[in-house]
C-alpha cells in the first residue's frame, strides 16, 4: 500500500518539468531571422499600395507626354496607359515608383513563401520565382519606358503572365495546407480571372484610339493591375499575421 501511494506523487513530480518545458517553448521568442522574414512579408503589402497611390496622384498632375514624336495631352486615365506617366514631367517619379514598388513586391514575395514551410522546398521556390516575376516586371518597366516598347512590354508580360501561373500553382499547393486552404481556393479563382483581364487589356489596347484620346485601354489596364496587386496585398498581410 505504501509503495502504491508513492506513485502519484512521483508522477506529479516527473510531469512538472515537462509542463515547464512546454510553457517555456510556447513563450520562447522567434529567432531574429524569422522576425526579419515576417516583417519583409509586408513588402507585398506596401509595394502595391505605394504603386497605386503613385499612378493615381501622378495621373491627376500629368499635363501629358510625348512618345514616338506624338504629343498626348491631356493625360486621361481612361484612355492612356499607366506607363504614359513614365514619360514627360512625371517620368522621374513614376519610374522611381516602378523600381521601388517592384523591389518591395519581389522581396515581399520571397519572404511570404519562406513562411509557408508546410510545402516542399522545390514547390516553395517555384512559387517564389513566379510571384517575384511581377516585381521584376515592374522594375523592368521602370528601366525601359513606353518608348522602348519591346522590353517594356516584356516587363508587362512578366508581371501579369507570371501572376496567372503563380496564382494557379500557389492555389493548388495552398489547398494542401490547412491554414492556407481557403486562400488557396481564392487563388484558383484569381488565376483565370487575371488571364481574362489580361486578354481584355490587350484587346482594348488600340494605338490609334490612344493617340486620338479615345478608347478604354487605360481603364482596362488599371483594372488588371489593381486586381493582380490586390492578391499580393492579401497574401502579404495573411503571411505577416500567420507567421
Amino acid at each position: 500500500m505504501s509503495s502504491m501511494s508513492q506513485h502519484p506523487g512521483h508522477d506529479q513530480i516527473s510531469s512538472a518539468p515537462v509542463s515547464v518545458l512546454r510553457t517555456t517553448a510556447a513563450v520562447q521568442p522567434a529567432p531574429p531571422i524569422a522576425r526579419l522574414i515576417r516583417w519583409l512579408t509586408l513588402g507585398a503589402v506596401v509595394g502595391p499600395i505605394l504603386f497605386t497611390l503613385a499612378w493615381m496622384i501622378l495621373g491627376k498632375l500629368s499635363p501629358g507626354y510625348t512618345a514616338w514624336g506624338i504629343h498626348f495631352a491631356p493625360y486621361s486615365p481612361i484612355s492612356q496607359p499607366i506607363s504614359g506617366l513614365g514619360l514627360g514631367s512625371t517620368a522621374p517619379f513614376m519610374n522611381a515608383a516602378f523600381l521601388l514598388c517592384g523591389a518591395l513586391l519581389a522581396v515581399g514575395a520571397i519572404a511570404v513563401f519562406q513562411t509557408v514551410q508546410e510545402i516542399g522546398a522545390v514547390s516553395r521556390w517555384t512559387c517564389t520565382v513566379l510571384f517575384a516575376l511581377t516585381g521584376l516586371g515592374m522594375m523592368l518597366d521602370g528601366i525601359f519606358t513606353l518608348q522602348s516598347f519591346f522590353p517594356h512590354f516584356v516587363g508587362f508580360a512578366l508581371g501579369c503572365g507570371g501572376a496567372v501561373l503563380g496564382f494557379l500553382i500557389a492555389g493548388l499547393l495552398f489547398r494542401r495546407v490547412p491554414r492556407w486552404r481557403q486562400f488557396g481556393t481564392w487563388l484558383l479563382v484569381a488565376s483565370p480571372l487575371t488571364l481574362a483581364l489580361l486578354v481584355l487589356s490587350q484587346v482594348t489596347f488600340n494605338q490609334t484610339a490612344i493617340i486620338a484620346g479615345h478608347g478604354v485601354a487605360g481603364l482596362t489596364e488599371r483594372i488588371l493591375v489593381v486586381e493582380v496587386l490586390l492578391w499580393f496585398v492579401v497574401l502579404g498581410w495573411l503571411a505577416f499575421r500567420r507567421s
